[in-house]
């Protein structure tokens, strides 16, 4: 299942790129998933600070998404970092719990904290769920 670009991508913050995930991540595209992401990433890496990967569609993910995440992370160039939007009571924030790599991956209940925190607007998560960087 190919990533969706947000509908406003030039909207984004400066430095900033967004990616939606698929509903499901898994072993059946999990691998395969991650070239996309690292081409998309390629396309913006003029200037890249933040990739920001939106699960809030992701109704399903096991480990391969946490491998993918965490190899996502890894790959990032230069100081570019990687931040994850989940839904705070779905399964892809609990996967993410449960593996420890909130620990080393900010995580925020919703694309506008994100882009929030990138551009400034604010010093930490507004609701306290992301870890810090």
């Amino acid at each position: 299942m190919p990533l969706r670009p947000r509908p406003c991508d030039p909207c984004d913050p400066p430095g900033c790129a967004v990616l939606a995930l698929p509903p499901d991540i898994d072993f059946c595209n999990g691998t395969g998933l991650l070239p996309l992401i690292m081409t998309a990433v390629e396309h913006h890496s003029a200037g890249l600070r933040v990739l920001v990967l939106d699960l809030t569609a992701t109704r399903f993910m096991d480990s391969q998404g946490v491998r993918l995440l965490d190899e996502v992370r890894r790959r990032l160039p230069g100081r570019a970092r990687l931040r994850v939007v989940a839904a705070p009571k779905g399964v892809p924030s609990r996967v993410l719990e449960l593996s420890g790599l909130r620990r080393d991956v900010p995580v925020y209940d919703n694309l506008a904290e994100a882009l929030r925190q990138e551009s400034g607007a604010a010093s930490g998560p507004g609701s306290g769920s992301a870890a810090q960087e």
